[in-house]
C-alpha cells in the first residue's frame, strides 16, 4: 500500500548561536558503552558487531544500526553507540555493525557492500543463541550508513548469483534512513561527503553504470519494504533533495515511504538520544520492526 506522510516536529527551534548544531566532534564524543557481545561475522578484524539485549527473557526484535561517515575508513561504529544503548533500552536487541569502509584493506567496492550484507545475514546463525526474533526485523544507518540501510532492504533483487545479494537474504520488515544517501549519481561531488562516492563504487558513478545499478537505492525501487526517511531541517552534509528524489522514485514504483523532517535539526542530532527529536525517531524505528510497519 502506498502510504506518503511529512510530519514536522518542532524539536529544539530556528538554529542560533546559543542552539548550535552538532559536528563530528560532538557526536564523536558521544557516550560509547560495551555491548553485551561483541560478535565476529567474517575473518577480518573489521567483520564484526556489537549485540545489545534488552532486559528480559525474548524472544527479542532485533534492529540492526549501520554508522555512517562517508564511507570513510575514519569513522567507525562508536558514534552509533549511545543510539544503540537507547533503542536497547526501548526494548529491542541492537545489532550495531562495523564494516570495511573506503581506505581499508578490501573496503570500498565490492567489499563495503559484502561486509553489510554478510553482517545481516549473520543473524540467522547466532538468533536461536541470543533469543532474537527475526520475525521482526528492521535496519537503521545514519547518512552513508542510512544509504547502506536502503541497499540492505533491495539487495533481495539482485539476481541469484550476484555475491552481494547472498544466498539466502534476511528478510526486513523496514528500514529507517536518518539522513540518509539513496542517490549515489546526484550526491557524488568533487569534494565534501560526496567525493567518498567514487571510492565507494571504485569509479565515478557515469563510469561504472553496472555497480550504480546494484548499489544506489533510488535505480533499485521498489525495495520491497515500507521505508521511512528522516532528515534534519538545517542538514549541512545531505540536501533534502536526496530524500525528495528518492520519494519520488519510490512511490512510482509502488513503494510505501514516510517522511519526517526534524525542526531545528542538523545531521548529527538524528543519532543523540538528548536531542528533542529523538522521541520521535525512537518511535519510528520500534514500529519499523513490525510486519505491519505502515500498513
Amino acid at each position: 500500500m502506498l502510504f506518503l506522510v511529512s510530519v514536522l516536529l518542532a524539536c529544539g527551534g530556528p538554529v542560533s548561536e546559543e542552539n548550535a548544531l552538532m559536528s563530528a566532534s560532538d557526536v564523536v564524543a558521544l557516550p560509547q558503552s560495551e555491548p553485551d557481545h561483541r560478535l565476529s561475522y567474517g575473518n577480518d578484524p573489521l567483520q564484526f558487531g556489537d549485540l545489545r539485549l534488552p532486559e528480559g527473557e525474548g524472544p527479542f526484535p532485533v534492529v540492526i544500526v549501520i554508522h555512517g561517515g562517508c564511507w570513510l575508513a575514519e569513522y567507525d561504529l562508536g558514534y552509533m553507540s549511545a543510539f544503540a544503548d537507547a533503542l536497547t533500552s526501548a526494548g529491542v536487541a541492537t545489532w550495531s555493525i562495523e564494516y570495511r569502509r573506503v581506505g581499508d584493506e578490501g573496503g570500498g567496492w565490492p567489499g563495503t557492500f559484502q561486509d553489510v550484507a554478510d553482517a545481516a545475514d549473520f543473524l540467522l546463525e547466532i538468533a536461536l543463541e541470543h533469543k532474537l526474533d527475526l520475525d521482526q526485523t528492521a535496519a537503521v544507518g545514519h547518512s552513508a550508513g542510512g544509504h547502506l540501510a536502503l541497499w540492505l532492504a533491495g539487495r533481495k533483487w539482485l539476481d541469484a548469483d550476484d555475491p552481494l545479494r547472498g544466498e539466502g537474504p534476511l528478510a526486513l520488515n523496514g528500514v529507517v534512513a536518518l539522513a540518509g544517501i539513496p542517490d549515489l549519481a546526484a550526491y557524488a561531488a568533487p569534494d565534501g561527503c560526496g567525493s567518498a562516492v567514487s571510492g565507494l563504487l571504485g569509479g565515478e558513478p557515469g563510469e561504472v553504470p553496472d555497480r550504480l545499478q546494484r548499489a544506489s537505492p533510488i535505480v533499485m525501487v521498489p525495495l520491497g519494504v515500507t521505508q521511512a526517511l528522516v532528515i534534519g531541517e538545517h542538514d549541512p552534509i545531505v540536501p533534502k533533495t536526496q530524500a525528495d528524489s528518492f520519494v519520488d522514485a519510490a512511490r512510482q514504483m509502488g513503494d510505501s515511504v514516510a517522511v519526517t523532517t526534524i525542526l531545528g535539526a542538523g545531521h548529527f542530532e538524528l543519532v543523540d538520544p538528548s536531542h528533542g527529536g529523538f522521541e520521535t525517531i525512537r518511535d519510528t524505528v520500534l514500529a519499523a520492526v513490525e510486519p505491519e510497519f505502515y500498513e
